[in-house]
């Protein structure tokens, strides 16, 4: 075990880094994804309402490795086929939309429950002050909504964290496919998952933690 961090502790950290980098990303674009959706499936058209569970239903039924498989395999051969031959998606950019919708799906959810946890009362009384809808669900309700919302955004940051371990499939440098790396190289497995496996503990629970300490300090203030 220790052969193998003097020489790849460097690879090892690199990886984590992509990790946490696509994991940054897919939450940032799936905050952007989930709001959109939420607040169709908050609205009172039902057009809208139609499109956000159609979305968040569809996109929660296709396991992730299926969806990451189609975006970096699917779509550039059918870009291919309308005649676009030098088109190429990077791991990187297909990771991140595959993650980002799958994390968009769930942050839909989680932000709807956060905005419905709100008294409605809250609403009628902006919109009675000469608010306009949007303006009331930007000013008045997501602000006290993002409050509920917190810890659950950070429990799912922590499920994006782990489900990065699936894009190794499609080659993107992160953890889990360094590990695969190193073990193939050294024909260490158990050392090498050990290591691989703590670091990824070390993140998690770290996180974890934070999420506790917010959702104690939000208990607290709700009090």
């Amino acid at each position: 075990m220790i052969s193998i961090l003097q020489t790849y502790s460097l690879m090892l950290l690199r990886s984590l880094g992509n990790t946490m980098l696509l994991t940054l990303l897919a939450l940032f674009f799936a905050m952007i994804i989930g709001l959109i959706f939420a607040l169709c499936n908050v609205s009172r058209i039902k057009v809208l309402n139609i499109i956000g569970t159609v979305y968040v239903d569809a996109i929660r039924g296709v396991p992730l490795i299926v969806l990451a498989y189609f975006i970096y395999f699917g779509v550039p051969q059918a870009i291919k086929m309308m005649g676009v031959n030098t088109f190429k998606l990077p791991a990187l950019q297909a990771g991140t939309i595959a993650l980002s919708m799958n994390c968009g799906a769930y942050m839909a959810e989680i932000i709807r429950a956060g905005i419905q946890s709100i008294d409605k009362g809250q609403m009628e009384a902006a919109r009675s002050l000469g608010l306009t809808y949007g303006t009331s669900m930007k000013n008045v309700i997501l602000p006290q909504a993002f409050k509920v919302m917190v810890p659950s955004i950070i429990n799912q940051f922590i499920i994006t964290l782990k489900d990065t371990s699936i894009l190794a499939v499609i080659g993107y440098p992160e953890l889990t496919n360094m590990g695969k790396t190193i073990s193939g190289n050294t024909f260490k497995s158990l050392q090498t998952w050990a290591i691989v496996g703590v670091m990824y503990m070390i993140v998690i629970v770290t996180l974890s933690r934070v999420a506790k300490k917010i959702e104690h300090k939000i208990n607290i203030e709700n009090k």
